[in-house]
């Protein structure tokens, strides 16, 4: 009898528990097909002239004149710009498109969402 109550007794307690795990995971590639991804990329291509938080300062971001990626500026702009401005390139920044392909600069733009103040 003990022995049977012991195990209800678990059995109660563990099912919430692997419930939540399995939500957890169930999540989580969609988690790090967007976020993750973006981060991973945008440190690989964009630091060096975004820096990491996106403000733009760096030197290579002062030289340029970089606009603050967390500013109202750009975050105001629509997804389509932002992702029309990396696969294609603006002025000094270089298209990458063709290097990165069309899922990867949609991560970015929703990295970039991220990033607002």
């Amino acid at each position: 009898m003990k022995r049977s109550v012991s195990k209800l007794i678990a059995a109660l307690v563990a099912a919430p528990l692997l419930g939540m795990v399995v939500l957890l995971l169930s999540q989580a590639p969609a988690m790090s097909a967007t976020g993750d991804d973006g981060a991973a990329t945008f440190k690989a291509k964009c630091v060096m002239c975004h820096g990491a938080d996106g403000s733009g300062d760096t030197s290579v971001g002062k030289s340029l004149k970089i606009r603050d990626l967390r500013s109202g500026e750009v975050q105001s702009q629509s997804d389509g710009q932002l992702l029309e401005i990396i696969s294609n390139g603006k002025g000094k920044m270089p298209a990458y498109e063709k290097g990165l392909g069309a899922d990867k600069c949609k991560d970015l733009v929703t990295f970039i969402r991220g990033l607002k103040h």
